[in-house]
């Protein structure tokens, strides 16, 4: 097996509700994390990890892209409109859409699936609704019953999802399905990869368990958004069931600190990466972070 390169790809951020992003958790103490503008809005990295061995080129998740018409994008703080931040910083490490191989989506909520869509005034000159799928050679992956809850959504998460975005998909005849087993059939990157499910934020959110020589990084996905979160207590006012996702970190955080897993977050504004470890209290926090991975060999 050749060398497991990663690197985190910034897509474009996103200005989102403090106070729904850190669900009962109260200002005075998300504040001191991430500050608030006068919307009471905190800044969100949509970022993306990319796989680079000497055959393939995978990418997990594209980030929130820059699909929306403007005026949306504006309400829901996406920035910066009119750029596809995650087209052009893979263009900074020489990479072309068309050389990715697979496309792994954690689950299709629109800050995760978004960048599967080219630009808004890109789609809008080819008179196209939303434009084709980007990636045109990649093989989509996605959970089965993410998929499922994508097609009929709940009346609570339905503005979450992307209109066309679950048939554009599908007939792409490039679309494979994980189902609760966690299994495929290709064995990506000769059994590394692994795929589990946790169910607390949206029905069959899939995380990448990626297992290199010496370590194995886990894709977190909006099970940990980010480094505030790493506290097991901390959940989303965005999650379906708070609980359940208490009791589902719980069960992966032990599993990283006793393997010294590396942890990439999606949404965390600075870092990309850390380690976890327990403090004297038997509390998860997080530890080694970094901003950025560059082509860092696993």
């Amino acid at each position: 097996m050749s060398d497991i390169l990663i690197s985190s790809i910034e897509g474009n951020y996103q200005h989102l509700d403090g106070g729904s992003m850190f669900g009962n958790a109260p200002k005075p103490l998300w504040e001191k994390w991430f500050p608030a503008d006068n919307l009471n809005r905190i800044n969100l990295a949509c970022r993306a990890l990319l796989i680079e061995t000497a055959d393939s080129k995978i990418l997990l998740e594209t980030g929130v892209g820059d699909f929306l018409e403007p005026k949306l994008a504006e309400r829901y703080g996406i920035a910066p409109i009119g750029e596809h931040s995650l087209l052009e910083n893979l263009k900074k490490l020489g990479v072309d859409p068309q050389e990715i191989d697979v496309v792994i989506l954690s689950h299709l909520h629109f800050d995760h699936a978004g960048g599967l869509l080219p630009s808004y005034s890109i789609s809008r000159s080819k008179e196209e609704h939303g434009g084709e799928l980007l990636f045109p050679k990649a093989k989509y992956i996605v959970g089965e019953e993410a998929f499922k809850r994508a097609v009929n959504p709940h009346l609570r998460d339905r503005a979450s999802f992307i209109e066309g975005l679950q048939e554009k998909l599908f007939k792409s005849q490039r679309l494979s399905f994980i189902d609760k087993s966690g299994l495929y059939s290709q064995n990506l990157l000769d059994g590394r990869i692994s795929f589990h499910f946790t169910q607390g934020h949206t029905v069959g959110q899939m995380h990448t368990l990626l297992r290199g020589e010496k370590q194995s990084l886990f894709f977190c996905g909006d099970l940990i958004p980010g480094i505030p979160w790493v506290h097991a207590p901390i959940t989303m006012g965005y999650d379906r069931a708070a609980e359940t996702m208490v009791d589902e970190k719980m069960i992966f955080l032990e599993h990283a600190v006793k393997e010294e897993w590396i942890l990439f977050y999606t949404h965390d504004p600075i870092y990309a990466v850390s380690k976890c470890a327990k403090d004297d209290k038997g509390k998860f926090i997080a530890t080694q972070m970094q901003e950025q991975l560059l082509r860092y060999r696993l």
